[in-house]
């Protein structure tokens, strides 16, 4: 499928030259060209703001092995990925921000574009627009976000330890990081993106965000966006912020849960919605959509659970889900059917996906989740009955009988998966698919037979 790139703004729009105002008022010096590679670190360049009207246009030159690192800075042998070869960092002048955390410092979100202009097929800010087309195909507008967890720490003698040891929602933990939480925040408001919520979380110094939804191309920038203030406002109150799955054994993980909702492009109405459904109102779109999901789901888990660190996670009875099921609010189910606000049905009826950490490529993680949606839609599946239990409190028999199949136990098991599931990979394009594969697989293969707090330090500080 060939992307419309009419809808990435260039040097000689109105959204550019929004920016290049911006960045003279308030008198900006860099401006970083970002994006996020396979392994899920976010990296880029930065112009010094006299050179930004050209780099707007032209983009700044990235070698195409770039997208071979992974997140131990080990490059791999990924063919079309190598000493040979640029692609160009293309910014999306719609993504503009001053970052507040920074000194007279702006960003963009960035395409990868060949040479000829055209979006490189390795891309993943690219595959999520060919997805999104997909949908756009078929009437369909998507609305996503990300619920964001994460640890707080900080170093004692030379230890990293949960920043606080305060118990679940509670008053203690919202005084104890009070500080931190007020900066973050504003920065985020400062940046265009709507908190709705802020409370300490299940684990030790662990806090959840919830922020406004916004349409899926936006919402994936969203998840960089508070990754990176989490990170930068943490350091500023002597703090750490990881967003690994799973950066101490002894705690809860962290997840990002993944809210999305289906709208009509033409009657503005909720796809997903249907007011004679009961109880929960999901429509046979709805139904269609969560089917792909699960049915794909130990495809996907490579995707949105990509990080060794991540199977510490997906475990029974830990919130996490580790079984294909769905249920109306079940939280130990994979996917679930939230009950919606009263007197706004319609315009709350959404799904969760439980199994998405932030260790994901937000990009490549929507546009997996969505094109396993769009396929049971498209086949018309049937996701069966709901789960009205924790599955992990069912017999072996109970959820074979039933199809409720285990996720996959580790990386190499959900790469295994995804490699055998031609829906994604051909979606994906063979040059990202394979890629996405290798570096991730290596990253499986450089913790092989490293000690346990190896790993879990590389994660806690990657991530």
């Amino acid at each position: 499928m060939t992307i419309d790139m009419s809808s990435v703004p260039t040097a000689s729009t109105p959204a550019a030259e929004a920016v290049l105002n911006q960045v003279a008022v308030a008198d900006l010096r860099l401006v970083r060209f970002l994006y996020c590679d396979y392994g899920s670190i976010v990296r880029g360049k930065a112009t010094h703001a006299t050179h930004l009207r050209n780099r707007l246009e032209e983009g700044i030159a990235l070698t195409q092995a770039q997208m071979a690192m992974n997140a131990l800075d080990q490059l791999q042998a990924v063919p079309g990925m190598t000493a040979v070869g640029e692609v160009r960092l293309v910014p999306d002048p719609e993504s503009f921000v001053v970052l507040p955390y920074v000194p007279r410092t702006g960003s963009m979100m960035c395409d990868l574009l060949r040479l000829d202009r055209e979006p490189w097929q390795a891309c993943p800010r690219s595959f999520l627009r060919r997805t999104l087309e997909r949908a756009a195909a078929r009437r369909i507008r998507v609305e996503a976000v990300f619920e964001h967890e994460f640890f707080l720490a900080r170093q004692v003698d030379g230890t990293v330890v949960p920043a606080d040891q305060s118990l679940c929602f509670s008053t203690v933990g919202m005084d104890a990081q009070a500080a931190f939480t007020d900066e973050f925040l504003a920065a985020l408001e400062t940046q265009g993106i709507q908190p709705e919520q802020a409370l300490p979380e299940y684990g030790a110094g662990q806090q959840e965000i919830s922020i406004r939804h916004a349409p899926a191309l936006r919402a994936a920038d969203n998840q960089i966006r508070v990754r990176e203030t989490a990170r930068a406002v943490a350091a500023r109150h002597g703090l750490i912020a990881s967003f690994a799955a799973k950066p101490f054994p002894e705690q809860i993980g962290s997840g990002a849960h993944v809210h999305l909702s289906l709208w009509d492009t033409v009657t503005g109405e909720n796809l997903l919605y249907d007011p004679a459904s009961r109880p929960y109102g999901l429509s046979e779109m709805g139904r269609g959509f969560v089917a792909g999901v699960l049915e794909h789901l130990p495809a996907l888990t490579a995707i949105t659970c990509p990080t060794v660190n991540s199977y510490r996670r997906l475990q029974p009875h830990a919130w996490a889900s580790a079984f294909v099921c769905y249920g109306f609010d079940n939280r130990e189910a994979a996917v679930r059917v939230p009950s919606a606000f009263w007197g706004r049905e319609q315009g709350t009826t959404n799904v969760e996906l439980k199994t998405v950490d932030n260790t994901c490529n937000p990009y490549l993680a929507f546009g997996a989740i969505l094109t396993a949606g769009l396929d049971g839609i498209e086949r018309s599946l049937d996701p069966g009955p709901p789960l009205d239990v924790d599955p992990g409190l069912l017999s072996d028999a109970e959820r074979e009988a039933r199809g409720y199949r285990r996720l996959p136990a580790s990386l190499d098991d959900a790469l295994d998966n995804l490699a055998a599931d031609e829906v994604l990979t051909n979606a994906m394009d063979e040059m990202l698919a394979h890629g996405y594969a290798l570096v991730r697989r290596s990253e499986a293969d450089a913790f092989r037979g490293e000690p346990e707090a190896y790993e879990l330090a590389q994660h806690l500080a990657k991530y």
